[in-house]
């Protein structure tokens, strides 16, 4: 007999209380025993401890062998739809399920949360599936072997002529032999390819992104659908089953960080890794540099756009390892700030990043770059980030950057350091002071190359995405944007600035351009003015606009940036004629750049809560009771003396309250719930003492 390993004497948190006994592995009940009793029970603790783990791997192998010998054929649509499983069993009462259709892919989720499906999202995954796709073609090319989308024109033909003499047919034969090895290997969709990507899903929650690479796109050797939740995963294999993809697609429950750290050899690594979790995916970002393959393709999505547009700076320097600055750039500066903390990441372990695409939309941002290894590319790196010295008055900035490269004999590259700073301490146009962000990502943000095969394959195929539309536009006004000129200004801001009306984009454009400068557009803001132009041009060209639309001096203060601007003469004079390269061509078609609000309350979902319970009426509730008080006014005094009332008051909590009864607002202790739903608020009828922290909401008719 074997004897088992002293194990120490404490609760194991993997011991399973229904093979063993609460008081064999409960040590504090051992202390109140005698001293044999007390070593013997010890002594049967550590037995069942020890072998434990040896039970759990034979009841598991049994019960693989058990799963395997079962039949394994696709469910039963209806009784899916109707909210019972597979294999027969049905839902507790009243649990509900909703069944939607996105692509190719047809999934089940549960309607009491909201998280697992969000149809504003589709834009994403719909560029995410043609990204990828193009991007297989790529790969896959290279090893000889073709892929085939379903509704693009096949490149190539063979056409067999039936009229052909009867002597001629073994001819014809071995030439049709010899033209069938010429051709390329095919890989289609749905099915496997041996030597095709093995894509990630980190945070894949009901599936649905994973299921539609398995069905849309061609060239795959496997997904991984991976999320930590139990039951999103068994929602993941119940909509796999459901889509009879379970040859591409493999459920797994396990820690996303985890899983890519337990894949970074060479041979185990990823060629597509997919993140889109909910808010930052800073914590991801290490595992994932190193789980994705050499050349792999590595797709991010950041949500947390108040962390990134600066009203954090802190939090963002935190996660991101930048300061972020509240700019009317603020989109751009989020995609290179994601940009800059991929690339700081990859350099730890000798990597570097390529940016493919860069896409600011709706309420987040979308990255897809490759990742390659290279020890003297790295070094490189630092002269690929900038500092940005943002003026607070006037909103000019000034890009730094960390590093220097300079050509060296023998066709080198020399890395030094950087000179600077590019500004004097004051701005040299309104006198106020800078702010320092950064440091961000300052070469080009997409691939041009790359970017017009994905619009070429979705504009020859435009029946194969719902959003194949926008994703037409938004591509469009990409391959238009100045790739060397990081940031950009807007029309609003320029004429706010100086307090004069607006000129028109075409206008500000033909100005830029008459004066020998480029412009373009950029798809993150819709009147964003992006040029190579230095910020004195700009002002120079905004004075000529103000002598043609005179602003009132003396209604300027004389410390206040516009005054400063103003009296300054221009040294350049511009010329507003439209020029008819001024109008880019996607401005031309009309195509569908920047989209309106798609839906009522659209934006992220709310978090995930324990049990699946979703926010429903409570977040309903709470909207319009904090959100829409001036929007949506009671007009009945006794309705609305009832609704203020629900509002405790804040000075009767601080003791100084002097209305009494006659106090609009409630004296009774609030309990935990309304606590959470409102908070309090000072007394109208009384001037306030002390003046409301910022961010507090306050109740309805108080100022």
């Amino acid at each position: 007999m074997i004897c088992p390993p002293s194990v120490p004497t404490c609760r194991r948190p993997g011991l399973n209380p229904a093979s063993v006994h609460r008081d064999q592995f409960d040590f504090r009940c051992l202390e109140r025993r005698t001293g044999g009793q007390r070593r013997a029970r010890m002594s049967r603790a550590r037995t069942v401890l020890w072998l434990s783990p040896t039970l759990r791997s034979v009841l598991s192998l049994y019960r693989a062998r058990f799963m395997e010998g079962q039949p394994q054929g696709p469910p039963n649509s209806a009784a899916m739809e109707n909210g019972t499983e597979p294999d027969g069993e049905e839902r507790p009462p009243g649990f509900q399920e909703t069944t939607i259709t996105e692509g190719a892919a047809r999934i089940v989720f549960p309607n009491a949360n909201e998280v697992f499906y969000n149809p504003v999202q589709e834009f994403n995954r719909d560029l995410t599936c043609a990204v990828i796709t193009e991007f297989a073609r790529i790969q896959l090319a290279a090893k000889g072997i073709q892929i085939k989308v379903p509704g693009e024109k096949d490149v190539q033909k063979v056409v067999v002529d039936l009229s052909e003499p009867t002597e001629d047919k073994a001819e014809l034969k071995e030439g049709a032999n010899l033209a069938l090895e010429d051709q390329p290997r095919t890989a289609a969709v749905g099915e496997i390819c041996e030597e095709g990507l093995r894509v990630l899903e980190g945070l894949a929650a009901s599936g649905l992104r994973s299921i539609r690479f398995a069905r849309e796109v061609p060239g795959l050797r496997s997904v991984v659908a991976n999320d930590a939740s139990a039951r999103a995963v068994d929602l993941m294999r119940r909509n796999v089953q459901l889509n009879e993809v379970a040859h591409l697609v493999q459920p797994s429950q396990a820690d996303a960080r985890m899983l890519m750290y337990q894949h970074q050899k060479a041979s185990e690594r990823f060629d597509v890794i997919d993140l889109d979790p909910y808010g930052s995916p800073a914590s991801f970002l290490d595992a994932a540099v190193q789980a994705v393959s050499e050349g792999g393709l590595l797709c991010v999505t950041c949500t947390d756009m108040a962390v990134l547009a600066g009203n954090s700076g802190e939090t963002c320097y935190s996660k991101y390892g930048a300061m972020a600055l509240k700019s009317r750039a603020c989109h751009e500066m989020a995609l290179r700030t994601v940009l800059h903390s991929l690339d700081l990441r990859a350099n730890c372990y000798q990597r570097f990043v390529v940016p493919l695409l860069s896409i600011s939309a709706d309420f987040y941002v979308r990255v897809f770059v490759r990742v390659f290894t290279g020890q003297a590319k790295v070094k490189a790196s630092a002269s690929k980030q900038a500092l940005v010295f943002q003026c607070v008055g006037c909103g000019a900035f000034h890009l730094q950057r960390l590093g220097k490269a300079s050509a060296a004999s023998g066709g080198r590259l020399k890395f030094s350091a950087a000179c600077g700073p590019p500004v004097a301490p004051e701005c040299e146009h309104c006198g106020q002071r800078h702010q320092l962000g950064g440091p961000m990502w300052a070469e080009p943000l997409h691939d041009l190359e790359f970017v017009g095969r994905v619009l070429e394959a979705v504009s020859a195929n435009p029946g194969r995405f719902h959003t194949a539309e926008r994703i037409r536009g938004v591509l469009s006004v990409i391959t238009e944007e100045l790739p060397d000129v990081p940031l950009y200004y807007t029309l609003d801001q320029l004429s706010s600035t100086i307090h004069c009306n607006t000129p028109s984009l075409l206008q500000l454009r033909s100005a830029l351009l008459h004066a020998g400068f480029r412009v373009s557009l950029s798809h993150a803001c819709k009147n964003a003015v992006k040029t190579d132009a230095p910020s004195s041009t700009l002002w120079d060209i905004m004075r000529c606009w103000e002598k043609e639309c005179p602003v009132k001096r003396e209604r300027l203060s004389e410390s206040s940036p516009a005054f400063r601007i103003l009296s300054v003469e221009p040294r350049l004079q511009a010329n507003f004629t439209i020029r008819d390269d001024a109008n880019p061509s996607s401005r031309q078609r009309g195509l569908k750049r920047f989209q309106a609000n798609p839906e009522a309350n659209w934006g992220p979902r709310p978090r995930a809560r324990p049990g699946g319970k979703a926010a429903g009426e409570t977040v309903e509730e709470r909207r319009r009771l904090l959100q829409n008080k001036r929007k949506e006014p009671v007009e009945d005094p006794a309705e609305r003396a009832a609704w203020l009332k629900t509002f405790p008051c804040k000075r009767f909590k601080e003791g100084t309250c002097q209305q009494g009864g006659q106090c609009c607002y409630s004296h009774s202790p609030p309990s935990p719930k309304a606590t959470a739903e409102a908070t309090p608020t000072d007394c109208p009828e009384a001037p306030s003492q002390n003046p409301a922290e910022p961010g507090a909401a306050t109740g309805p008719g108080t100022e």
